[in-house]
């Protein structure tokens, strides 16, 4: 049977991947970020996954304002990098897991989730600003994507983010192959990018949010979307992502790594957890 082996929150920045492509890694700016990520590779290794399961949204490179699903799952056997709009990195293609996948489909409908199934879905720096920097571990591995829309309003609540986590950490359980699973929710922390308050960040929220994604995950579903908002940025809202993260592991877990650092205007966090 399969199951989930640890779970790993991230954020995903752009800039993050255009300062690990230049070499930045011990720049006295970036090195605090890139540090911190060596203990959570490091980790990542030795639980040898056979599957990730990834929550992210996609910045319009792959849904755009006339159709933006709540939630679309991708089930293809290859996951293209997508080209936003300045060449692609020297990055390989995804390998996806169909198999996997498709049980995921149906078991996310059978538990009323109505995700949009994608063969063919390409991934932008919300995956693939993470997956460098975790390692070649992380890079060789299977994915398998689900995007949440945290984009075009409506937007699905961060209850339901955290619903959605169970509803997977169930289908993952319920697969026959023994597959050992990570599961990985990318987004925030807080950032916004326009507007009066553009390059806000709130460093004692993002904080506290790990604090209590960690040890009382379920007092962040009571929150609406204009708490993140503003407590975190326009853009900070993308931090509900990590919630279904935190439900695929179960109730209690234990840390395994953090790491939180500022260098531009985002916050930078990091969470490795394992189930308790």
């Amino acid at each position: 049977m399969a199951r989930i082996v640890g779970g790993i929150g991230s954020s995903h920045a752009p800039s993050m991947g255009r300062a690990w492509d230049g070499g930045l890694q011990k720049d006295p700016q970036w090195a605090p970020v890139f540090d911190g990520y060596v203990p959570a590779q490091r980790w990542l290794d030795a639980q040898r996954p056979d599957l990730l399961v990834i929550f992210y949204n996609d910045h319009m490179n792959r849904f755009f304002f006339d159709a933006f699903p709540t939630f679309a799952l991708g089930a293809g056997d290859l996951h293209p990098q997508a080209d936003e709009g300045w060449g692609k990195r020297d990055l390989p293609d995804l390998r996806g897991h169909p198999e996997f996948a498709w049980h995921l489909a149906r078991s996310l409908m059978a538990d009323e989730f109505d995700p949009t199934i994608c063969q063919e879905m390409a991934l932008d720096h919300g995956i693939f600003s993470v997956l460098p920097v975790l390692g070649a571990t992380a890079m060789a591995t299977p994915v398998v994507p689900i995007a949440v829309n945290v984009i075009q309003h409506p937007l699905p609540t961060a209850r339901r983010l955290y619903r959605l986590g169970a509803a997977v950490r169930r289908a993952v359980e319920s697969f026959p192959p023994d597959l050992r699973v990570i599961v990985l929710g990318t987004g925030g922390l807080s950032h916004q990018l326009h507007g009066e308050r553009f390059g806000f960040v709130n460093e004692s929220w993002d904080n506290e949010f790990m604090d209590l994604l960690e040890t009382q995950p379920e007092t962040l579903t009571a929150l609406g979307h204009q708490d993140w908002m503003l407590r975190g940025g326009t853009e900070g809202v993308e931090m509900i992502i990590w919630l279904a993260m935190r439900s695929a592991l179960g109730k209690k877990v234990r840390r395994v790594h953090r790491n939180y650092a500022t260098p531009t205007r985002t916050g930078y966090g990091l969470l490795a957890l394992a189930p308790a």
